[in-house]
């Protein structure tokens, strides 16, 4: 199971030894950009999902394409 945890920087440390310190778990940081790289991918993908349950109206791919 894989878990991205929201850590304050002065409780990140902490944890961080606490985590590796326990032979089941494999721990390591994300810089900043790779974090914001997840969470803009999961908000994709939640995104996608509403609009498969026709919750929100999804464009056309040609649509975004003839914007660029």
């Amino acid at each position: 199971m894989k878990v991205l945890l929201d850590i304050k920087d002065n409780k990140a440390i902490h944890l961080m030894e606490v985590l590796k310190g326990l032979p089941y778990v494999k721990a390591k940081t994300l810089s900043g950009e790779k974090a914001l790289l997840i969470e803009e991918i999961k908000e994709a993908v939640d995104n996608l999902r509403l609009v498969r349950r026709g919750k929100l109206k999804g464009r056309p791919a040609r649509e975004l394409l003839d914007e660029i």
